[in-house]
């Protein structure tokens, strides 16, 4: 029998026994491997959560009570159980569920969240409107053990054990082993101090000590310190008691009679801030995804009976691995190459460098303010760091990049992934903000290759700039073009004219991903005899001034095509460039427009942005007409 088929909501949870919770978490295994398979997805994390997952809906009452999660991969078990699984197999397809908590998705979803780190700031404050409302629920913040060592985590611990609030955080510790477990004696310790009778003896003893005449105070103080002293060295929560919580655990996480035994205990008895450390293992019950959790954590298609990925057909490599060789073949030359990530060795294709450079490669786990601040020191002592990060993540540097870097003209390259629509992961993850916030910052280059060959030599002439740099390039394979192993240095700031037509109406100018499309689309309207002249940018700052007046002053109007929003973006800077220089004529900018992007394929969302290149052929015909 299924049983995760007659649940219909969370709360029928609360009426099935212990038993029938180990076979709906069987069940949620399946449905999960299955539907990652066929979608790809984040697998490792999610399997490791099933039965916290099911435990915490069986104690509480969500969506009363607000689950926060982070991050939000996590949360698979959790869409199935809130009224998503007949939908569940349209996860991360064009129009389906999200990979992510959704606000908009779902009553059940109380913080939508992509990135990591923000649990416990958000929790903290529908606590205190819970409070100011005097309302009585429970809000609950799952954070990964990897999104605690971002700086606003413990920000939110640091605020949260202060203000003394109801407030349960639950720690998932799948991998770093925070701190060690003592065993049966920690879950003895743990247990004792949320039972009623333990505060309630703790109490009593306080008040006698403190009521002897003359030495009852020394005689607390001192009762304090040896307490303290004492629980630090057996109990793993020492940092987290400090900060003003009650801690327990280290507990099981793949125990559901123990989760249900502690989590019932806490909303009965605990009225401040807890921490509740939950030991689990990424990729539990699939055993690919447990001795291979790396790989397993965000994944393509891939056969579930062998764990393997389904192999693509394609032989072109990924913008990603060619930066990866790049770096590798520049730090080769160059001693004082060094390479920064935050927690994506693998996704930034950083850990192939690492394997030749261990000394000069290093993950600072999910900090990106520190990561770049960390960079700039290096950039002072000579070094040449390259900071690589996925395009959405970069964003949440902005102000090291602005105060820490450019202020200080510290040549520190910024390499960043996922630039431009990255498809099913969604708008948490789209990357079309960093031309507009990178462009806008005194000393920045801003750099976007058309072609692999072109990404490779961005990756030497960054070097050579001696100045803040940023690349961007897209998710995916790239162009399939030679690579020339030689290295060409590309004069700053100039860009190149990929066809010129003295008879043309119109100049395409094209910055990154979108050259290619261009000169489609232009290849195509010369067929029709619209006659078009294309360029490559190259660079979106500084801009080639000297090229971009002389073709403008040729044509009729100006098409500008970027993979990024067109607000304050590429086609901005151009309308701005021609302004200034009295030049009055059409321009049509075509990029991100000024909403957030869903999910979807890539091919499917530059469609619906109108950024393929028969989009440009029909914007530029209706123009023409």
């Amino acid at each position: 029998m299924n049983i995760l088929e007659q649940i219909h909501s969370p709360a029928e949870l609360k009426y099935l026994s212990e038993t029938q919770l180990e076979i709906v978490a069987t069940q949620i295994r399946e449905l999960i491997i299955k539907t990652v398979a066929q979608n790809g997805g984040h697998l490792a994390p999610c399997l490791g959560t099933v039965e916290l997952t099911l435990a915490l809906h069986k104690v509480f009452s969500c969506p009363r009570d607000k689950f926060v999660w982070d991050v939000g991969h996590q949360a698979y078990a959790h869409k199935i159980l809130t009224g998503r699984l007949e939908k569940f197999s349209t996860l991360r397809q064009k129009d389906g569920i999200t990979g992510f908590p959704n606000r908009f998705e779902s009553e059940y979803d109380a913080f939508g969240v992509g990135h990591a780190s923000t649990s416990i700031s958000a929790a903290l404050g529908m606590a205190v409107a819970r409070d100011l409302d005097n309302e009585d629920y429970n809000v609950i913040a799952i954070i990964g053990d990897g999104a605690l060592t971002g700086g606003e985590a413990f920000e939110g611990l640091n605020n949260a054990g202060m203000s003394k609030r109801k407030l349960i955080v639950i720690l998932n510790d799948n991998e770093m082993s925070i701190s060690q477990n003592v065993g049966a004696l920690s879950e003895y310790l743990s247990l004792i101090r949320i039972d009623e009778k333990y505060k309630r003896a703790k109490k009593d003893i306080q008040r006698i000590l403190g009521n002897i005449p003359k030495i009852g105070g020394s005689v607390l103080k001192t009762a304090n310190y040896v307490k303290d002293g004492v629980k630090n060295a057996i109990v793993p929560g020492g940092i987290f008691e400090a900060l003003g919580f009650n801690y327990i655990g280290a507990l099981n996480g793949h125990s559901l009679t123990d989760l249900i035994n502690v989590f019932e205990k806490v909303k009965a008895n605990i009225d401040g801030p807890v921490l509740i450390h939950v030991q689990t293992k990424k990729g539990h019950g699939y055993l690919p995804a447990e001795n291979n959790p790396s790989k397993f954590h965000g994944i393509g298609k891939f056969d579930v009976l062998t764990g393997l990925p389904i192999a693509s057909n394609s032989i072109v490599p990924t913008y990603t691995a060619v930066f990866s060789r790049a770096l590798i073949d520049l730090a080769a030359k160059n001693k004082n190459i060094t390479a920064i990530t935050a927690a994506m060795p693998s996704g930034t294709g950083l850990q192939k460098f690492a394997d030749v450079y261990p000394k000069r490669f290093f993950d600072v786990g999910i900090a990106e303010e520190h990561a770049v601040t960390f960079a700039g020191g290096q950039a002072c002592i000579g070094k040449r760091p390259f900071v690589a990060l996925y395009s959405t993540f970069a964003q949440r540097a902005y102000d090291q990049v602005i105060h820490d870097i450019c202020l200080q003209k510290l040549p520190v390259v910024f390499c960043l992934d996922r630039a431009g629509l990255v498809g099913e992961d969604g708008p948490t993850h789209h990357g079309v903000f960093d031309i507009a916030y990178m462009r806008q910052i005194p000393n920045m280059v801003v750099m976007a290759p058309k072609d692999e060959n072109e990404l490779r030599q961005m990756v030497f002439s960054a070097v050579e700039y001696n100045c803040p740099c940023s690349i961007r390039y897209p998710r995916g394979n790239a162009c399939g073009v030679p690579i020339k192993e030689d290295t060409e240095i590309l004069p700053l700031g100039k860009g190149e004219i990929l066809q010129d037509n003295e008879n043309a109406t119109v100049a395409i100018i094209a910055v990154g991903s979108m050259v290619k499309e261009a000169i489609i689309a232009s290849e195509k309207l010369s067929l029709e005899n619209i006659n078009c002249s294309v360029i490559n940018a190259r660079f979106i700052k500084p801009l080639d001034e000297e090229l971009i007046l002389n073709i403008a002053k040729k044509v009729k109007y100006v098409v500008t095509i970027e993979e990024g929003i067109l607000a304050g973006g590429f086609g901005s800077a151009i309308l701005e460039l021609l302004n200034q220089n009295k030049i009055y004529k059409p321009i049509i900018r075509m990029g991100i427009p000024d909403e957030f992007i869903e999910q979807g394929t890539r091919n499917e969302l530059l469609k619906e942005c109108k950024l393929t290149s028969e989009d440009i052929i029909q914007t530029i015909k209706d123009f023409e007409e």
